[in-house]
């Protein structure tokens, strides 16, 4: 021990036999024939704001862009992901692991939908196997190479988003919220878990921010006045992307075509997603 040691290991980079334990590391090790460079959480502090439809379009955009892409779909009681992307299989499995279904332009897909028998079937678990069947997802499947996942999670900071942040190597997270004034408090939330958990806040998608005139192009704000660019202000966040009330975007996501969609919207949040 150094005779200037004031007890803090923590902050110490000695190696001095009188170390304290530190912690172990909650991190689960992917699957063995897995390498996954970057992991990207999309979160929301309630649900219905689209965060599913913004994880699959961040996936579209980084892969039209040359990146391999996943999905890994951890909201296990609403899972949306597979129905946008038109995938009507099963995922199938060997000794090694289980395999993800790849979509018609390569992007690999995990969700619990794709192992139910019924796709209607409602997943009627506690939070600690919920918890659990999210963790198989990243140890028990065999993602290859992969550049960029993105995690589509439940709303809120629950048992999931937890066990998202303490097992998972998350680079870093997008929040979704939607234009109207409990915005605020939507961020709020995201911002202090993620700042608990010690993981950069990336930006921030305004959903359903405005609806485009058919006839002049100008935006009609249906759900009041915007106050993103305050809150992101106020929280620090640089990056931030409005996405119209669309409706032939809602009808790709109908039919499964999700792939088909433009993704100029996501642009300059995904420009700053090569740079991570």
């Amino acid at each position: 021990m150094s005779e200037h040691c004031n007890q803090s290991c923590g902050s110490c980079s000695e190696d001095c036999s009188d170390r304290k334990d530190q912690p172990a590391s909650l991190l689960e090790q992917p699957h063995e024939c897995s390498h996954i460079k970057k992991v990207i959480a999309v979160v929301s502090g309630k649900g219905g704001v689209g965060k599913s439809l913004v994880t699959s379009l961040l996936a579209v955009s980084m892969n039209q862009l040359g990146y391999r892409t996943a999905v890994l779909d951890a909201d296990i009681t609403g899972p949306s992901v597979p129905k946008e992307f038109g995938i009507k299989e099963k995922a199938s499995a060997t000794e090694l692991g289980i395999m993800p279904v790849t979509t018609k332009t390569g992007i690999d897909i995990m969700s619990v939908n794709l192992i139910l028998e019924n796709e209607t079937d409602p997943v009627i678990w506690r939070g600690p196997i919920i918890s659990g069947m999210v963790k198989q997802f990243w140890t028990d499947v065999m993602w290859g190479d992969v550049d960029y996942m993105f995690i589509d999670m439940p709303p809120g900071t629950g048992d999931v988003p937890l066990t998202v942040f303490q097992s998972l190597p998350v680079d870093g997270i997008i929040i979704v919220t939607s234009p109207q004034e409990l915005v605020s408090m939507i961020v709020s939330k995201a911002v202090h878990m993620a700042e608990m958990m010690k993981i950069p806040v990336l930006g921030i998608v305004e959903n359903m921010s405005y609806l485009e005139c058919p006839d002049c192009h100008g935006r009609i704000e249906i759900f009041g006045k915007s106050n993103l660019e305050e809150t992101a202000e106020n929280y620090g966040i640089q990056r931030i992307a409005k996405l119209p009330l669309n409706p032939a975007l809602a009808g790709l996501c109908d039919m499964g075509r999700i792939e088909d969609a433009d993704v100029q919207y996501l642009q300059e949040l995904t420009a700053d997603l090569r740079n991570l």
